[in-house]
């Protein structure tokens, strides 16, 4: 096991030097052109293919760095560029999660390929699992996957909501249920292949923030895939559902659910570092505004007013990226986050990101208010998160429940 250190080693400070003057030279000069324009920034999806940011490969090289920070490393460096854009460049690696955690490996390697494309022909992937009524409520998803054995296909059918890349992908992950009975357990995951009838995009979200990133509805309707598309293939599920049966007639659902919470609290860090990425962006503007821009025949950052203000912000970032650190550095060294770390991390930094960039726009005045300067983009894009991933409201909920000794339902 690695133990916990807050200095990066050598190779880590050139990925981090290296994913900074990506974010500095090509996200930032193109964030205000896609916010404008609400549109997929295929342009620099492409430059960021072709410098290798882009790929499976390095997400990868991340994901299984020993220290657990490789990860929220690239999500801090990325998201400071711009949160929209950077949103659109990762958005592709939850669903390849999804197939890297409940996949064959034959299933990984058809299909994770497809989802990224190539530096010529970029493509994008979508993970689709919340619904119109099941947000924060998974276990009320309505989606369901019928297994038609004569042809030895699953019939989809249902909504999805808040897809990022939904409707435009290569490949979209689903998650629909299989067996109504057994709650959150009954659910599966399957791959819908590129051109499949039946599926297509409802509603494309006009939003507050992010703008950049394309979010929105997928319908499937009678979309049939072949069984080879189940995640993780059909011997392994109906072994998993007669488990789930089986503790469920025990009186061990509980158990079980608290099992897959678990889950998601290991994936909260690299939100939170997302949040720590916009809220330093914000603070690094606001930094040089206060030392620049004079008034009274002085710079404004002289004043305590503002000064205290810059003194909070920094403190509070610093705070949140060390929570983060902490649950991703647990996660890889597989340490119980026995008080929801995980939650906690993703809680505060998502806290601190809408508070910062308040405090950057209030610094800037009257300029903070305009979209010709960034701070007011990033104020609108820090909103998502304490929304998405699970509401800060949510984690309160895990964190409070874990610290009571109940179980998270």
């Amino acid at each position: 096991m690695t133990e916990f250190a807050l200095d990066l080693n050598d190779d880590q400070k050139q990925v981090r030097d290296w994913l900074h003057g990506f974010a500095r030279d090509v996200i930032r000069p193109a964030a205000a052109e896609w916010d404008e324009r609400e549109e997929t920034p295929w342009p620099v999806i492409q430059e960021a293919a072709k410098v290798g940011i882009y790929s499976l490969d390095f997400y990868a090289q991340q994901f299984f760095d020993p220290t657990g920070l490789g990860i929220p490393m690239a999500m801090e460096e990325l998201f400071w560029g711009d949160a929209g854009i950077a949103l659109s460049i990762v958005g592709t690696g939850l669903a390849a999660v999804g197939v890297l955690a409940n996949g064959t490996e034959e299933q990984i390697g058809t299909w994770i390929p497809q989802m990224y494309g190539d530096v010529d022909d970029v493509k994008v992937a979508a993970f689709c699992s919340s619904e119109p009524d099941a947000g924060s409520d998974v276990g009320a998803m309505r989606t369901r996957a019928v297994y038609d054995e004569a042809k030895d296909e699953w019939v989809l059918n249902g909504t999805k909501t808040w897809a990022t890349n939904g409707g435009i992908a290569n490949v979209h992950v689903v998650v629909a249920v299989v067996d109504p009975e057994l709650g959150t357990k009954g659910h599966a995951s399957f791959i819908v292949p590129p051109n499949t009838p039946g599926l297509s995009q409802g509603q494309k979200f006009k939003k507050h923030g992010i703008r950049a990133s394309h979010t929105a509805e997928v319908v499937l309707e009678d979309v049939r895939v072949p069984g080879s598309c189940l995640l993780g293939g059909k011997e392994k599920l109906d072994e998993r559902l007669a488990r789930a049966r089986e503790r469920a007639r025990a009186g061990g659902g509980e158990r079980v659910k608290n099992a897959a919470m678990s889950t998601f609290e290991a994936s909260r860090p690299a939100v939170g570092a997302m949040a720590v990425g916009t809220a330093r962006a914000a603070y690094d503007y606001a930094l040089e505004y206060a030392k620049e821009r004079t008034q009274f025949g002085r710079p404004i950052i002289d004043n305590q007013g503002v000064a205290f203000q810059l003194a909070d912000m920094r403190t509070q970032i610093d705070a949140a990226r060390l929570l983060v650190w902490r649950a991703s550095w647990m996660a890889v060294s597989g340490k119980p986050f026995t008080a929801a770390e995980g939650s906690m991390s993703k809680l505060f930094a998502s806290e601190v990101a809408k508070k910062v960039t308040a405090q950057a726009v209030q610094i800037l005045g009257g300029n903070g208010f305009t979209r010709e300067y960034p701070v007011e983009r990033m104020h609108r894009d820090a909103a998502i998160y304490t929304i998405f991933e699970g509401t800060s409201e949510i984690q309160r909920l895990v964190i409070a429940r874990t610290l009571a000794g109940m179980p998270i339902r």
